[in-house]
């Protein structure tokens, strides 16, 4: 399976979500970079499942237990690995999904890729549980840039039709994206909150599922990082934001908005500022200029479908016996994904401008 990923970073993710642990080997990292392992563990817990009707039963502490790669405390120059324990599996719940592929799920297409030896039990390595790994690697990432001035962070600007108050494209703050990083929902308007909490849990109770959007900033990120055409900031973000499972969606700045503008609406000013610095007065391009930054906050909305695994009956095959069949979800699975893929959203824009700025001139 293709489940490595290198750009001066390499990270390699393995394991499936009912075996006996999942992992990362995180190589290249700078050595003697300070490794904060409680403030690693709060934000790998952002993610793990909540006890408010929103997230899924399945209880995994996701305590990560370091394998190589740090020493007191400090990154060592050599592949940093991790394990995570799967402790909390129910594996009957996906008997028949060999041969009855659940709708919206990698079941049927697994299948087809791995001539039916992938593991389903869960999703196996199709997973959402493939993402705390992806965590652990942006928890990491994220310490080394905030010693450096650079913040990200994260927040749900919406949940089916309930928004949130979106961050300035233009100004925002350490202390903004630390606000909303230290809730237990992370939203900026804690009145939208409550009514995406609701949302999700009437869903819930009617078999259903829902959506939404993960707004994500990057603040700080000096102007020249990237590269033009095919190593740009947007891809390398890109490429890791969907490696989240159930994304479908990646904008920047005014994203698909700016198919409805004309030039001058579109472009961004630039001008000096009190502290001599180039900026721009809007950020339409959010951050990003020709793959490469601007100095301005990298601004970026990613859409996350609704979870696939619902409990109302659905039509599908059996794909062995070539029958129409009905099946019937079991299991323990989130009505609504996108709390937990905030610091998922997080992790990966770290680990892509922490790989572009190993390139940056005295990093």
């Amino acid at each position: 399976m293709s489940s490595f990923w290198n750009h001066n970073i390499s990270i390699s993710i393995f394991g499936e979500s009912h075996g006996p642990a999942i992992g990362i080997v995180i190589d290249n990292l700078p050595p003697g970079e300070y490794i904060d392992l409680e403030k690693l563990r709060q934000f790998m817990a952002r993610r793990t499942p909540k006890k408010d009707g929103t997230t899924t039963l399945r209880s995994e502490q996701d305590l990560p237990q370091i394998m190589s790669g740090l020493l007191n405390d400090r990154t060592t120059g050599v592949p940093l690995c991790a394990f995570i324990q799967n402790t909390d599996t129910h594996s009957k719940d996906y008997s028949n999904l060999s041969r009855l592929p659940r709708p919206g799920h990698a079941d049927y297409t697994g299948a087809m890729r791995y001539r039916g030896f992938n593991d389903v039990r869960g999703g196996g390595h199709f997973s959402g549980r493939l993402t705390a790994p992806l965590v652990f690697a942006g928890a990491v990432c994220g310490q080394i840039l905030e010693r450096r001035g650079i913040y990200t962070g994260a927040h749900i600007l919406s949940i089916h039709d309930i928004k949130d108050d979106a961050f300035s494209r233009t100004k925002v703050t350490k202390e903004d994206i630390l606000e909303v990083r230290e809730k237990d929902f992370p939203v900026r308007s804690d009145t939208q909150g409550e009514k995406m909490r609701e949302d999700i849990i009437k869903a819930r109770l009617g078999q259903e599922s829902l959506g939404g959007i993960v707004e994500c900033v990057a603040i700080n990120v000096p102007a020249g990082v990237g590269s033009p055409m095919f190593d740009g900031l947007e891809n390398t973000i890109a490429s890791l934001i969907f490696g989240i499972p159930a994304v479908k969606g990646l904008e920047f700045g005014a994203g698909f908005q700016v198919a409805e503008m004309v030039g001058s609406q579109d472009n961004d000013p630039f001008y000096i500022d009190e502290n001599g610095q180039v900026k721009t007065k809007t950020n339409n391009h959010g951050g990003i200029l020709g793959g490469i930054s601007s100095g301005m906050p990298i601004t970026l909305n990613v859409a996350i479908k609704p979870t696939a695994s619902i409990a109302k009956p659905q039509e599908t095959v059996d794909f062995r016996a070539k029958t129409n069949e009905t099946l019937q979800i079991q299991g323990r699975h989130d009505p609504c994904i996108v709390p937990r893929a905030v610091p998922c959203v997080e992790a990966a824009v770290n680990l892509a401008l922490l790989s572009h700025m190993m390139e940056y001139p005295n990093f």
